[in-house]
């Protein structure tokens, strides 16, 4: 949702405390206290164009599209701009939800400049540019370290509130 400046452990733990202790009811009431789930579908580039290609994703899209998932983000947004822990000029990026697919800087290449690297994803978008990834729901919000990772191989969480479950039918 937003890339947050957290340098150190204070301004980790500030963070931890907007999510868990100011915002987590108000994200669930921007989700109208219901579970929900999200749509991966079609590919799409960063900036420039699918011959260029430095970043390749997936849009995230709300199922049902009632505009909720949008509100929930919005709330997030707001309490950790209005908390100082966000830079300026990220504050006023638009909001782009999305899957990441291929990135150029997690490439193994022996390029030494890599801000002009780029790969030709033609061929990627002509087979998968239309496919649906499918549907998944979201359980939490995780505030998640960068360049910090866990067994898994995901970004490390270091905090995260539940979002309201599916009611398991018996």
């Amino acid at each position: 949702v937003l890339m947050l400046k957290l340098w150190n452990k204070d301004r980790i733990a500030q963070a931890s405390d907007i999510l868990q202790q100011s915002v987590s009811s108000q994200v669930n009431d921007a989700l109208e206290n219901r579970p929900i789930s999200i749509q991966l579908r079609g590919l799409t580039c960063m900036k420039g164009s699918p011959a260029r290609a430095r970043v390749v994703y997936a849009p995230v899209l709300e199922v049902g599209g009632e505009g909720r998932l949008v509100r929930a983000c919005k709330v997030i947004t707001e309490a950790f701009v209005k908390s100082g822990l966000v830079l300026e000029r990220d504050a006023k990026q638009e909001l782009r939800l999305h899957a990441t697919i291929m990135n150029v800087r997690h490439r193994k290449s022996k390029k030494s400049n890599r801000r002009n690297d780029s790969f030709d994803a033609r061929a990627i978008f002509r087979q998968y540019g239309e496919q649906d990834w499918g549907e998944y729901p979201v359980p939490a919000v995780h505030l998640s370290q960068r360049f910090k990772f866990d067994e898994g191989g995901y970004y490390h969480c270091c905090c995260s509130i539940p979002l309201p479950e599916v009611a398991q039918s018996e």
